[in-house]
């Protein structure tokens, strides 16, 4: 490898000041099966035409969310994104600019972030929010982190109705750094007993509303049990648009509110990239992570912008930073602000109206398909069906009549009476035809 200066005997100086043997033994955290034993079988080398061409038949295999009635959520939902976003985004002093560390060259990109901060902190009823994260799962995690320096303890408990992706994200930062994680058990109908699980020794409880079987939660009780045992309450969401309909976290007296803009001026994306919502109170921003981009006053008496609050790692020693957080995403946090102030309030809350009449009226034509049971009692754009035999095969058979219907909980979660459910997400981009076409299709298959 002619571009690795490094010599073996660099390499072996390297390792023993490390403590280890083999190169391999850095990659102990990983699981064992999900090491390859070999090399992928892939030619080593191949022209560029000839590569084009494989990658546009491995490509032309994915069926485009456009392309047919889409019924998927879970996590990443489809919504109709203005071109203007878009075309904003790419103008070159947007999509070039990078990190606003001299405010006197960075107004522009100040002032962008902090008006994201401000819609962030509307949206989630909190005092305060920071400038992004990578995305709302590594935010549960860093949520959970700072909660264990607020309080000083190392217990986490997690709601049976908090994303699979997004708990074992913490989970997997929780082992890393010796904490301990409660999971609860999966949550279909919202009836689980958190209050029973909060302590004394509780460092944070974490609840998703809507959760991931579409429940809207009351926090209300959990943040009284919280605060009365020292214990700080992290709300999450993975459908930001749900804010606009519902009560907000903040409202019901969660201490940390955080999740997933996505759905806000950015499209599906296979996972990414995305960006991370973060919002806390006032009395925790020291112990926030990311980055905080403030309002002041230049000498002259003009208003500006500065990044006020930046304890990440590469600014201060690691040791005292209060995240391992790099980079914010910062393009991504632009889409959702212009997309968000494209909107206003009224047209964020006519769009959650929409959403939400949509999904009650797929839940009642579902409901009439013989053989289903939609199990919400309430929701916003997304519900849970019980469907006869296997919701994995419903829904092979669904996509193979060109009907994307929906996640089944078993691509996620194990476990008893969890094969035959199936989420499903009616966003503003479905139509009555839509619906009609999954109906029908779905009468077929079953």
């Amino acid at each position: 490898m002619r571009y690795l200066p490094l010599s073996e005997t660099d390499r072996s100086g390297m390792l023993a000041r490390m403590g280890v043997t083999h190169v391999d033994e850095l990659f102990a955290d990983v699981p064992a099966h999900l090491l390859l034993k070999d090399p992928l079988d892939l030619p080593r080398r191949k022209g560029e035409l000839d590569v084009a061409r494989q990658l546009g038949r491995l490509a032309a295999r994915n069926v485009p969310a456009s392309s047919v009635p889409f019924f998927v959520g879970a996590g990443a939902y489809k919504h109709h994104v203005p071109a203007t976003v878009d075309h904003l985004l790419q103008r070159s002093e947007f999509l070039t600019s990078y990190t606003p560390y001299q405010p006197e060259i960075s107004q522009g990109t100040l002032q962008y972030l902090f008006e994201f901060q401000t819609q962030v902190a509307l949206l989630t009823g909190m005092d305060v929010a920071n400038a992004s994260m990578y995305d709302g799962s590594t935010g549960t995690a860093e949520a959970v982190l700072m909660a264990h320096r607020v309080t000083r303890r190392k217990k986490a408990v997690l709601s049976g109705g908090l994303h699979p992706h997004y708990a074992e994200v913490v989970r997997t930062q929780s082992q890393l750094a010796g904490d301990d994680v409660v999971t609860m058990d999966a949550d279909v109908r919202a009836s689980e007993d958190i209050l029973s699980q909060i302590d004394a020794t509780t460092s944070c409880v974490v609840v998703q509303t809507p959760d991931f079987f579409g429940n809207p939660r009351d926090l209300t009780a959990i943040a009284e049990k919280c605060h009365a045992n020292g214990a700080l309450l992290i709300a999450v969401f993975t459908e930001v648009v749900s804010l606009a309909a519902l009560k907000s976290p903040g409202a019901m007296g969660a201490d940390i509110v955080v999740g997933e803009g996505q759905s806000i001026g950015n499209a599906l994306n296979f996972g990414g990239p995305y960006v991370g919502l973060f919002a806390t109170r006032t009395k925790y921003v020291r112990q926030m992570p990311g980055r905080l981009c403030g309002e002041t006053l230049d000498a002259e008496g003009r208003r500006g912008f500065v990044l006020t609050l930046s304890t990440r790692e590469q600014h201060i020693r690691r040791d005292k930073a209060t995240s391992n957080i790099c980079t914010n995403s910062g393009l991504c946090a632009l889409a959702f602000t212009i997309h968000m102030t494209l909107l206003g309030e009224a047209g964020l809350k006519r769009l959650a109206r929409i959403n939400h009449a949509n999904a009650v009226q797929l839940s009642g034509l579902l409901a009439g398909v013989k053989g289903v049971e939609v199990l919400n009692q309430s929701f916003f754009n997304e519900f849970t069906i019980r469907v006869p035999g296997k919701a994995a095969d419903v829904i092979e058979k669904l996509a193979a009549k060109g009907v994307l219907g929906g996640v089944p909980v078993s691509r996620l979660l194990s476990g008893k009476g969890l094969d035959d459910l199936i989420i499903v997400a009616n966003t503003e981009v479905n139509t009555d035809e839509d619906r009609a076409t999954f109906v029908a299709a779905l009468k077929e298959v079953l």
